[in-house]
């Protein structure tokens, strides 16, 4: 036994830790768990604990379907809201097969996989989420959400609900080791967004997961309801998960360069041009859903087209400029991204596609210095202004001829997400909807 499960051993003892959940999410990056008893841990880490992987999403086929997790002790954490006596814990699992193999099926072996190519190229992967999400009033059964404020951008409510529930969340983040960056209200009424510190892709995509567990909780907590739908209000802006990336080589940021335009290095330039040549093909990762295509589709600073620039949120990546001196900081922006992605899955695909343009040693295309949404159809194919996909239909039809997105994903996951995704235009292209019925049906 490790130290680390050693120290998981004491601390379950110490803490009067009840239940430990063990997590891991299915391929849509929806959240699934199993309670185990202390006396089960040591079980728990040398054999792994059984159940049936076909009745979790894409996971595995009904024909082979015993599947194993187990707990990874690094991410042991005590959770909070389960109140201090008598408590419950949390870790997240790796999901293996009988005879001792990774699970193809499971998204953070998928993530895993791609770190293991970066590290042998010499790189460690570091991502820095802005995460957005709505906070409602309790739903009301076929009314539609009321938000919880009617606030803006960066606007400070005297005692405001949203304050409360934002300095709840972060105590609570904070107290399970999830470090954060700042917090504001987003420009949507009920919007909020949530900054996480940079860490190492791995570890961020167990964070996510976490935070929107604890978000969920605080909420119920305090009686409303938190959404992280792509875009809950037809007139409100959609709620992105704008993700910060850099690769470095030790303690040496690689993307970094003094003097060079934009103090980019020839790597950062090349990971660039390797995510915005893949872009279109990983969109039906980073965009899951029907709704994402709204967010992409409905203006308020969401991009809708393939392109760069240096402090211009208008371009799908975007070079940040706050801290200009500081080389350790410099990074590249992924914007199109949203809050309803699986983290495994979208941090995996990204970084196939920048080191892709590593690999091939892409050129860099000139950056966008206009405002994409102002553009004319005509100027932004003249300037190689490629649209992202308008549908999730289209996403996926672009993602099924992707060498790099089957090859990142592997062969299970890859054809899971095709014919899930196939599964969920079908239902939404049969709906009519309230749209329909209020244009059309009084005069036709």
């Amino acid at each position: 036994m490790d130290k680390q499960q050693e120290y998981v051993l004491r601390s379950v003892e110490e803490r009067d830790i009840r239940f430990i959940r063990l997590w891991f999410t299915d391929v849509l990056g929806i959240l699934k768990s199993v309670a185990i008893a202390p006396a089960e841990l040591e079980n728990a880490f040398d054999e792994g604990i059984g159940f049936d992987g076909s009745a979790v999403e894409g996971l595995t086929r009904v024909y082979e379907a015993d599947m194993l997790a187990k707990p990874d002790p690094s991410t042991f954490q005590i959770l909070p809201w389960r109140g201090e006596r008598q408590g419950a814990a949390r870790m997240f699992c790796d999901i293996y097969t009988p005879d001792g193999e990774p699970a193809l099926s499971d998204p953070r072996q998928v993530l895993k996989r791609t770190l293991d190519k970066a590290s042998k190229l010499g790189f460690s992967f570091y991502t820095h989420p802005e995460i957005e999400f709505y906070l409602f009033k309790p739903l009301e059964e076929g009314k539609l959400p009321k938000p919880i404020d009617q606030a803006g951008y960066f606007d400070n409510v005297p005692r405001g609900t949203a304050h409360e529930f934002r300095r709840t969340a972060i105590t609570m983040l904070e107290n399970m080791g999830i470090s954060v960056e700042f917090s504001h209200h987003e420009a949507g009424p009920g919007q909020n967004e949530i900054d996480l510190r940079y860490a190492d892709a791995l570890q961020m995509a167990d964070n996510i997961m976490t935070f929107r567990m604890v978000i969920k909780e605080v909420a119920l907590e305090q009686g409303l309801f938190a959404s992280f739908m792509p875009k809950p209000l037809a007139t409100g802006p959609g709620s992105g998960m704008h993700t910060h990336m850099s690769l470095f080589e030790g303690d040496r940021n690689a993307f970094f360069e003094a003097g060079a335009p934009h103090q980019l290095s020839p790597v950062a330039r090349q990971f660039m041009a390797g995510i915005l040549k893949h872009a279109p093909e990983i969109t039906a990762i980073t965009n899951q859903y029907v709704n994402s295509y709204k967010r992409l589709w409905g203006g308020a600073e969401a991009p809708s087209y393939v392109c760069w620039g240096s402090n211009n949120r208008s371009a799908l990546v975007r070079i940040p400029t706050h801290k200009p001196g500081k080389g350790q900081s410099t990074r590249v922006e992924y914007r199109a991204m949203d809050s309803a992605a699986n983290p495994y899955l979208s941090f995996a695909v990204m970084l196939a596609a920048g080191l892709k343009g590593i690999e091939d040693g892409l050129v860099l295309p000139d950056g966008a210095e206009d405002d994409v949404w102002e553009l004319s159809n005509s100027e932004r194919r003249a300037m190689g202004y490629e649209p992202l996909p308008a549908s999730l239909s289209d996403a996926v039809d672009i993602m099924e001829r992707s060498e790099l997105v089957a090859e990142t994903l592997g062969e299970r996951v890859f054809d899971f997400v095709l014919r899930n995704k196939r599964a969920e235009w079908d239902a939404y292209r049969a709906q009519v909807t309230p749209y329909e019925l209020e244009q059309y049906l009084p005069v036709l």
